[in-house]
């Protein structure tokens, strides 16, 4: 392997790191219960803590079946199942049969979810747009296309490894 090709692994391995730090500093931050409490307070909405990433869910990716919405958010899936039902209950959300596979039940948002979910999305840009106020509006726009980019990339299938290392085959 030539010398620059190694440099040029170095420097990746060593951002690779500091990439991987930053974004576990991200996800805590995303990931405490205070944070949540925060918007349902700042959107002014009277939610359980609990239901509130479910709610949020529904309304940015359903039509979306009980399993799928575990997965995106963590939870066994027995447990989402109770929660969205909850949300119904609520009238946060309806269930119906999925138009794919009719075995499947999916979670759409409704009226007055939806009414709750815009009180969020208000919220959060006011929060936001004070964690960016300060910067320009290009390195802005750049970390919006560059995250874009890497979610997409996280999210597809992974590619076939091309790393000039010889293939390991199970026997």
């Amino acid at each position: 392997m030539p010398a620059s090709k190694n440099v040029q692994n170095t420097h990746i391995s060593e951002k690779l790191r500091e990439l991987h730090g930053a974004l576990l500093d991200i996800v805590a931050v995303m990931n405490r219960p205070q944070r949540d409490e925060v918007l349902i307070r700042e959107a002014g909405i009277p939610l359980d803590r609990a239901l509130f990433p479910l709610l949020v869910g529904v309304g940015r990716f359903g039509p979306i079946g009980v399993v799928e919405m575990a997965d995106r958010v963590g939870r066994d899936y027995t447990t989402v199942s109770r929660q969205v039902a909850k949300l119904e209950e609520l009238g946060l959300v309806e269930r119906r049969g999925s138009a794919a596979d009719r075995r499947v039940r999916e979670a759409v948002i409704t009226a007055k979810g939806r009414a709750m979910t815009d009180r969020v999305d208000a919220a959060r840009d006011r929060i936001g747009r004070a964690v960016f106020g300060r910067w320009d509006p290009e390195e802005f726009d750049e970390l919006v296309r560059l995250m874009r980019k890497f979610a997409d990339a996280v999210t597809a299938e992974p590619p076939a490894q091309d790393d000039g290392l010889p293939e390991v085959r199970d026997s």
